[in-house]
């Protein structure tokens, strides 16, 4: 079933109470990739990136460089996989340091000496996401930008070769998601790292992506490049908006453009009670 330069998802399927959230995903990713998994709201695309990440069931259906995720005991499994999620609200008093210092848990015991190999780890970490000068500032004086370059080197101090995100670019203005995104696409390029993330955007995913994955309702619809899977035809499938996607042969990209249709064609659109 595996690659052992690869991420394989065989046939993963997830229920919860009578709700079939995931129905047959597979999924095959090339390590050294940024891979978007994009798709309507409830569409399963958090559920998949947990299952991915282990923290969900399906371990046997998933596999990391040629093992599946249950033969990984928790600790080895920490060291393969980083999760950048949000922080809670506790430790964010806590400085940028020691926020990415925590990357070191998963290879460090209780008794475990802090050594000069570690503090090299932790200020290259810092330094490689641009954030020396605000090494010792609390956490929570940061940016949303600088946040979430935080979490990332502490993602690489944990020296995962494979890193989930669920919408790391969600909450930031324009500029701090391309930031992000090209942060992103360079560490995985320099340190043949894997990138797995969600994300709403089409035409981020389409700038920063080597392979998209698109599901609705649970299913995945169409994986591939961007180019291969964002079709006018199939977008508008998914999303049920209108839209076209516009190719600049110049430059090689492409841009998706959707288009809300008017209120005269939609009756059921509603305001204060009025159908329109």
């Amino acid at each position: 079933m595996s690659n052992s330069s690869s991420l394989v998802v065989d046939g993963v399927s997830l229920k919860i109470a009578e709700q079939q959230i995931l129905s047959d995903v597979s999924l095959h990713l090339c390590v050294g990739q940024v891979v978007g998994v994009l798709g309507p709201n409830g569409a399963g695309k958090t559920s998949l990136l947990k299952i991915i990440s282990g923290q969900l069931g399906n371990y046997h259906n998933v596999s990391w460089k040629g093992k599946t995720l249950a033969d990984y005991d928790a600790m080895s499994l920490a060291r393969q996989i980083a999760v950048v999620n949000q922080l809670n609200d506790s430790v964010f008093s806590l400085n940028l340091y020691q926020i990415v210092r925590m990357g070191l848990l998963p290879h460090k015991s209780l008794l475990s000496q802090h050594t000069s190999e570690d503090e090299k780890s932790i200020r290259d970490a810092i330094s490689q996401v641009g954030l020396d000068a605000k090494i010792h500032q609390t956490f929570s004086s940061l940016s949303g930008g600088e946040q979430q370059r935080g979490l990332i080197a502490r993602a690489l101090v944990q020296k995962a070769a494979l890193i989930i995100l669920d919408e790391p670019v969600n909450h930031l203005d324009i500029y701090y998601q391309h930031q992000i995104l090209r942060l992103l696409r360079s560490l995985a390029k320099s340190l043949n790292i894997t990138v797995v993330m969600s994300l709403h955007d089409l035409n981020l995913a389409a700038n920063y992506c080597d392979q998209v994955c698109l599901l609705d309702q649970g299913k995945i619809v169409a994986d591939g490049s961007p180019q291969q899977v964002f079709t006018a035809e199939r977008l508008q499938q998914v999303f049920k908006i209108p839209c076209e996607v516009r190719i600049s042969n110049s430059s090689s990209t492409f841009r998706v453009d959707f288009y809300p249709p008017k209120f005269d064609e939609d009756p059921s659109i509603e305001v204060k009670g009025q159908t329109l």
